[in-house]
C-alpha cells in the first residue's frame, strides 16, 4: 500500500516518467530537484514564461505579486499561488493547483489539483492527484532527535535512509486542519484524516484516520 503504483495516478503528473524509476516515492526526493531542472529546460517558451533563471510560469497560471519563487520551479497551467506563499525551490507544482497565502514549499512534487491553501508547510513530500491540506496542515520532515526517518507498517519498520522525509499521500487524500503529518507518513489513497490530528506510519487507503489515532474503513 505503499509504493508509487499503488499510491498515484501518474497520468496526473508531469514527473510520470521520473517517478516510473522508483518503487517508493520517498526514493525520488533525492533528486527533485534535478529533474525539476531538466524538465524545465524542454518546456515551451510559447507556454511557460521564465521569469528569472530556474522558474518557469506557465501563461495561463496566476502568481501573486508577493508571493517568492525560489529555483528550480515550475508552475502548472491555471494554478493559482497566491499572496506571500515561498516557494523555496526544487518544487514541482502541476495544472490547476492552489498554494495559498503564507504557504511554504521546499523539494516537492504536487500533482495536478492539489490544494495547499491556507499556512501549509509541505516539504521532502509528494502530494498526489486531488489531495488537500487543511488551513494549518503541515507536513514535518526532520525527526526531532535528528535521526534517519524509519516509517512505521504494521509489518514492522522501513529504513528510508533520509535525514529529511515529509509525507507522501496518496490521490484525493483529506488532510484535516491543524494536523501533523510526522516524518514518514504514509497516506493511501482516499482517505480521510481528522482535523487536529497527528500522524504516523502508513495510514491504509480508504480510511479515516481520527485524532485519536484510531483508524477505521469507509463504509
Amino acid at each position: 500500500m505503499y509504493t508509487i503504483h499503488q499510491l498515484y495516478d501518474l497520468e496526473h503528473t508531469a514527473a510520470a516518467d521520473y517517478l516510473r524509476g522508483f518503487t517508493h516515492p520517498w526514493e525520488a526526493l533525492s533528486g527533485i530537484k534535478a529533474m525539476i531542472t531538466a524538465l524545465g529546460e524542454t518546456l515551451s517558451s510559447e507556454e511557460y514564461d521564465q521569469p528569472q533563471p530556474g522558474v518557469w510560469v506557465h501563461k495561463t497560471a496566476t502568481v501573486a505579486p508577493t508571493a517568492y519563487l525560489g529555483a528550480p520551479c515550475i508552475i502548472g497551467a491555471n494554478t493559482e499561488v497566491r499572496h506571500c506563499a515561498f516557494i523555496r525551490g526544487s518544487a514541482l507544482v502541476g495544472e490547476g493547483c492552489v498554494v495559498g497565502n503564507s504557504t511554504e514549499l521546499k523539494n516537492v512534487i504536487l500533482f495536478d489539483k492539489v490544494q495547499v491553501p491556507h499556512y501549509n508547510y509541505v516539504g521532502d513530500s509528494i502530494l498526489g492527484y486531488r489531495s488537500h491540506m487543511g488551513a494549518g496542515s503541515i507536513t514535518s520532515n526532520v525527526k526531532s532527535d535528528k535521526q534517519l526517518v524509519r516509517i512505521r507498517t504494521g509489518n514492522g519498520y522501513i529504513d528510508t535512509g533520509l535525514k529529511k522525509m515529509g509525507a507522501m499521500l496518496g490521490d484525493n487524500v483529506e488532510v484535516g486542519c491543524n494536523s501533523v503529518l510526522n516524518p514518514g507518513t504514509v497516506i493511501g489513497r482516499e482517505t480521510n484524516v481528522y482535523p487536529l490530528s497527528s500522524v504516523r506510519g502508513v495510514v491504509p487507503e480508504r480510511c479515516i484516520h481520527k485524532n485519536n489515532g484510531e483508524i477505521v474503513a469507509k463504509w
